[in-house]
């Protein structure tokens, strides 16, 4: 087998990885907050928030990615607005990929997050407060060090759905090379032609090693963080 890697895999390699990266980083602060509002919140339809962020990890992929399609399409609901209005679209663009990818991955995001900050000893945060700490500075210096591990694992577990999502990128933008076509289009493509096997193997490997790689740094960084708050 030829393990040589052509331009254009690189290509979706390259492009998966950007959109993966973007879909985490973006996640993370609205992750962070929804995670902190139904761990600590008490209010009406807290069971709807929850299962409204937990809704596509239950909703078949393409599903998700029709009613992206349908809201933020050009002509959708709210893509018509912000196309004409804003010049924005992420209907057939990577844009459009990594906000499915994010999407896709936010509740795995959000749960990892969520139980960190339910195991977290209150007395620790109350006794900061005490000594005059506000809310925010609290959050910062004592309960965010100690959810570090859970926040290192949610962004690992978004990275890796985002990684190996399919059937709500591909409805929502498309499988254009160079554009939306990612890892996993990439390799179904491959696969429908003759003759791609072998490139659509070369591709199986990549994603193996990118995903035992992800893994193997979560494991590790999650590992430090854990042993800098026993120390403290």
């Amino acid at each position: 087998m030829d393990f040589s890697i052509s331009s254009e895999e690189w290509t979706a390699i390259v492009l998966s990885l950007r959109i993966a990266v973007t879909a985490t980083l973006v996640s993370l602060p609205f992750g962070l907050v929804v995670a902190l509002v139904l761990a600590r919140g008490q209010f009406w339809g807290k069971s709807l928030l929850n299962g409204l962020v937990h809704l596509p990890l239950v909703l078949p992929p393409v599903v998700t990615g029709f009613i992206l399609l349908i809201l933020l399409g050009r002509r959708g609901l709210i893509g018509s607005f912000l196309h004409d209005h804003l010049g924005i679209v992420f209907a057939f663009r990577w844009t459009g990929a990594a906000l499915a990818c994010g999407i896709m991955g936010f509740p795995l995001m959000v749960r990892s997050m969520r139980l960190s900050l339910e195991s977290v000893d209150r007395k620790l945060e109350e006794a900061a407060c005490t000594l005059g700490a506000n809310r925010a500075v609290v959050f910062f210096t004592v309960t965010l060090p100690l959810i570090l591990p859970g926040v290192i694992a949610g962004m690992i577990l978004s990275f890796a759905k985002a990684m190996g999502e399919f059937g709500a990128t591909i409805t929502f933008v498309s499988n254009i090379p160079g554009e939306t076509q990612t890892l996993a289009s990439a390799i179904y493509t491959l696969t429908q032609v003759p003759g791609g096997d072998a490139a659509a193997m070369r591709l199986t490997l990549v994603a193996i090693i990118i995903s035992i790689g992800a893994l193997l740094a979560s494991e590790a960084i999650a590992g430090f963080a854990s042993r800098r708050i026993e120390a403290q």
